[in-house]
């Protein structure tokens, strides 16, 4: 797939298929995520595979819409807190940005293998550090679902070019 048409063919998948996600798919997408820049090089950022069969119960405290469980998988990204790079002018760490890069390779590679994707960011963190036994200086920063869609995709609405993009100054 040509990657504007990659791009264009993304959406947020809120309704799943049962059927598994082959290993040989799920290698080649977390290798797209683990292939993502970051500040520095740093890698700031853990993945978490979630096999969704059994754990329904408990992936829903995380983030309680049906369709979260739908899918095999689902997919956390969290960063190293401690791994972050910082800038110096300011102390803003990137760790949020790194993690972000992460799932944005994570998304478009699983699209180009036919499987969606859904970001999800409105999650409850406490949930989702009790879930998922995190230790102290790892955050959870985005999941995903992971697997073959059921839904089609809506069309896309996004603010015009013009209204979004400035040159040389505000």
């Amino acid at each position: 797939m040509e990657f504007f048409e990659l791009i264009a063919k993304r959406y947020s998948v809120r309704a799943y298929e049962p059927s598994p996600v082959e290993e040989e798919k799920l290698q080649q997408i977390l290798e797209a995520a683990r292939l993502a820049p970051t500040a520095a090089n740093r890698q700031p950022f853990r993945i978490i595979v979630i096999h969704t069969e059994g754990r329904e119960a408990e992936l829903r405290r995380i983030y309680g819409k049906k369709w979260f469980v739908q899918p095999p998988l689902v997919i956390a990204v969290c960063g190293v807190l401690g791994e972050a790079w910082v800038r110096r002018e300011d102390g803003k760490r990137y760790v949020d940005v790194d993690a972000a890069i992460v799932m944005d390779h994570l998304t478009l590679a699983a699209t180009d293998l036919g499987l969606g994707t859904c970001w999800i960011a409105a999650f409850d963190p406490e949930a989702a550090r009790e879930v998922l036994e995190l230790p102290e200086g790892i955050e959870p920063i985005v999941f995903t679902p992971l697997g073959y869609p059921a839904d089609a995709p809506r069309p896309k609405r996004r603010k015009s070019l013009e209204s979004l993009v400035k040159y040389e100054r505000w």
